[in-house]
């Protein structure tokens, strides 16, 4: 039975706790957190979790394996590096660190320890992102053109990262895992509407190997929430709503074709195709759940997690080339090849 603590009981820490309660082959053992009213809350909902105010206490407890960090991103690298020090196997709050160079040092002390390095990447474990790419996979949709997504909603703002890290974040990871072509430039630009905070609303260009683009829409001054994408491709199209209850994925039979016949071509270059729209089966699973028992599969059998360390630093090197764009104003930045591998 692998003892995990939970470090950090604030917004997502109970999410965690609670889904490793639930877990098979797993227990419980310790959540930490500073404040005395999110331990007080923790305590009711887990009475058999030690409680510790100190996160180091609960990362050498004797009873801990593995560690859940899910506190500030400014605070991700020590916590981590020290549970890895400690022989503790880790699963870490996106984003992974706050720069690329602390990431490597958690993926080489990792790799020299062999141990489990796990970003949470909640999306790549949701039934729709899994859906998404077996259809691109299987070449349901032909040749991509696009990736176009929109995250936007009214707050949460955070002091520690720009909307570009805190949301755009959650698509980088998932252009990774569903389309087989890396970025080999990205271009962003935002602004910050609230004097002393970081940048509220972003734009972000993502040129990939293959010709295809993304296009990232991320805004926490908004007045309704959206989490839509759209993912185009020469045969069909998907439309994604992260918020619809149900039929979350839309299969569109659609798009446009091109003639060079010189007989047709004075009437028209460009026929569009309106074809059928399907919606397919998904699964309900939770995917926090899916994603604490793919964690404790990766300690237990020694797997490779879908979202390791070197998914991880990939996604924290495109999030500084981005950030460096939009301090140029949109400049492009060239990704290189090293940054370009995925995991």
């Amino acid at each position: 039975m692998i003892g995990v603590a939970v470090i950090g009981y604030g917004y997502w820490g109970p999410n965690l706790a609670r889904c490793f309660a639930e877990t098979d082959g797993c227990s419980l053992v310790a959540i930490a957190d500073r404040s005395g009213a999110a331990l007080a809350r923790a305590a009711k909902r887990h009475p058999g979790a030690h409680l510790f105010t100190d996160w180091q206490e609960a990362i050498t407890s004797p009873q801990v394996d593995a560690v859940a960090i899910a506190t500030p991103a400014s605070t991700h690298f020590e916590i981590a590096r020290a549970a890895l020090q400690a022989g503790r196997h880790v699963l870490v709050e996106k984003p992974m660190t706050e720069s690329a160079d602390q990431a490597r040092i958690l993926v080489q002390i990792a790799a020299q320890r062999g141990l489990t390095l796990m970003v949470d990447h909640t999306f790549i474990y949701s039934s729709a992102v899994q859906k998404m790419k077996e259809l691109i996979s299987n070449d349901t949709l032909g040749e991509i053109y696009y990736y176009d997504a929109t995250r936007i909603n009214l707050g949460l703002f955070q002091r520690d990262v720009n909307v570009i890290w805190d949301l755009a974040v959650h698509d980088l990871s998932i252009l990774n895992y569903v389309l087989d072509s890396p970025p080999t430039a990205i271009s962003a630009t935002g602004v910050t509407h609230v004097h002393g905070t970081p940048e509220n609303m972003a734009q972000v260009m993502l040129y990939l190997e293959s010709g295809a683009v993304a296009h990232l829409n991320v805004n926490w001054l908004a007045p309704l929430k959206v989490r839509r994408v759209l993912v185009g491709g020469a045969r069909k199209m998907i439309v994604w709503d992260d918020l619809e209850p149900s039929e979350k994925i839309k299969v569109y039979d659609r798009g446009v074709s091109l003639t060079d016949d010189p007989e047709q071509i004075h009437e028209m270059r460009v026929n569009y195709r309106i074809g059928d729209m399907w919606a397919p089966q998904l699964s309900t699973a939770e995917p926090v759940l899916v994603e604490t028992a793919h964690f404790i599969a990766c300690i237990d059998q020694g797997l490779a997690p879908a979202t390791g360390g070197a998914l991880g630093l990939h996604v924290v090197e495109m999030l500084e080339a981005a950030t460096r764009s939009m301090n140029m104003r949109g400049q492009v930045v060239e990704l290189g090849a090293a940054q370009r591998r995925a995991s």
